[in-house]
């Protein structure tokens, strides 16, 4: 199974869209599942369901923290990687869906009960957030 498959198997089953795609790479990584899942909760719904940054995103760039961030303060290659690699990440998903945050993402604020009654009349999730996550896992995939 694809890294984008297993995202979007963890997504369907209840998971954020960060839990996802962190939980989907975690184990390549060295971290336990259970806590790439706990630590990628509350980037979920855009932060906390504030729909600013797309969790399937920050669940990315959690993901390329866990692989190239620095452990040493003076470790400044490491750092500079890591930036690229998430600026990299950020440019494609941006030319692919033309945003980056849920709200633009989806044409709602899932923050408000106005706006998770349109993700749920709309399927919203199943319909857009599935296609965030494929493809924030298969740029992922791309870029490590």
């Amino acid at each position: 199974m694809s890294k984008s498959d297993c995202a979007v198997s963890t997504f369907r089953q209840g998971f954020s869209c960060s839990q996802a795609i962190a939980a989907a790479f975690a184990t390549d990584y060295g971290l336990a599942k259970e806590t790439a899942l706990r630590l990628s909760q509350g980037f979920g719904g855009g932060i906390a369901r504030r729909a600013d940054w797309c969790g399937a995103l920050t669940g990315a760039i959690l993901v390329i923290g866990l692989k190239y961030g620095r452990t040493r303060p003076d470790d400044a290659a490491a750092r500079d990687k890591t930036y690229a690699l998430v600026q990299e990440l950020i440019g494609r998903f941006a030319a692919r869906h033309g945003e980056i945050k849920c709200r633009d993402l989806l044409g709602c604020d899932l923050g408000t009960p106005e706006g998770q009654k349109k993700v749920d009349e709309l399927r919203l999730h199943q319909t857009k957030c599935e296609d965030f996550v494929r493809d924030a896992a298969a740029l992922l995939e791309e870029l490590l």
